[in-house]
């Protein structure tokens, strides 16, 4: 995978062992397993340990397919069950359909997982066997802004990685240990997240980030952002690669004007996850 994460076996052998014999123990007591697969790493992990524990008889991987999942990251999940032989469903979600989600206001990730756990939830009242939604939420979330868990809290979803006490780090150590080639996947959050809350969501906007984000990962930048903002493009990429960016910017913004942007630009700042989220301080400020 380019530009894999950096990451050394720094957790003892002994907490690692410990941290999967954990894992063994909770899903020797899961019945049967629904897992809300992204086609992250940490969702990864779960639909692996699921059919470690399980068998393919029962567990799944339920992948929400909308306008703000981009396509290379559904190719990556389906290839990932395909290699694992864990039965996967693609479930049609429809939240870009929801006004509240449309609105776009700092709660939005509630009401899109909201409609994914309403969904999944819909399709399991035809299995007559009691069965448990799993996510891949993990200690390092219970630290960040993160709606979508009230959401998974009223749809009754377990999270076994947080339950066994498992964060990121652990996370991807794991994976790289079993073998998963999602061990190093960069966070990949949903297309809507580079839209700035209070700015409508819209198929048409989502559309045009994902093919912008295409233009950079083409050229070399796979890890990138592109912030909707308002009508403009804001380019993100690692500081440590804004030198390459410059270098060849000229073309990458003509390609980025020719998606629609009336303006591209870049952020002198860098690359940060969950920019956006800084907003949500201020306003409470």
């Amino acid at each position: 995978m380019s530009n894999p994460v950096v990451l050394s076996l720094t957790i003892p052998s002994q907490d690692r062992r410990e941290a999967c014999a954990r894992l063994d123990r909770w899903f020797d007591r899961c019945p049967e397993a629904a897992v809300a697969f992204s086609g992250g790493v940490d969702s990864a992990l779960v639909a692996f340990w699921s059919r470690r524990v399980l068998g393919p008889g029962r567990c799944t991987a339920w992948v929400a397919d909308s306008p703000s999942l981009k396509r290379s990251d559904l190719q990556i999940a389906e290839r990932f069950c395909a290699e694992h032989g864990i039965p996967l469903q693609i479930l049609e979600t429809q939240e870009i359909q929801d006004p509240s989600y449309v609105r776009n206001s700092p709660d939005r990730c509630f009401h899109c997982k909201k409609t994914l756990y309403q969904t999944l939830i819909s399709k399991l009242v035809e299995i007559p066997r009691d069965v448990w939604i799993c996510s891949g939420a993990n200690l390092d979330d219970r630290g960040d802004y993160r709606p979508g868990l009230l959401a998974a809290e009223q749809a009754a979803v377990r999270h076994p990685l947080l339950e066994c006490g498992i964060g990121k780090r652990l996370i991807r150590e794991l994976a790289r240990e079993h073998g998963l080639e999602v061990w190093d996947k960069p966070a990949s959050p949903c297309l809507s997240s580079r839209i700035p809350y209070g700015q409508p969501v819209t198929p048409e906007k989502l559309a045009r980030i994902e093919a912008a984000e295409d233009v950079l990962a083409a050229a070399g930048f796979p890890i990138c952002r592109v912030r909707h903002q308002g009508t403009a493009a804001s380019v993100e990429v690692p500081s440590t690669r804004m030198g390459d960016l410059v270098a060849c910017w000229s073309e990458i913004h003509r390609k980025l004007l020719g998606l629609g942007f009336t303006a591209a630009m870049l952020d002198p700042e860098g690359f940060v996850s969950g920019k956006l989220n800084r907003e949500i301080g201020k306003a409470s400020n």
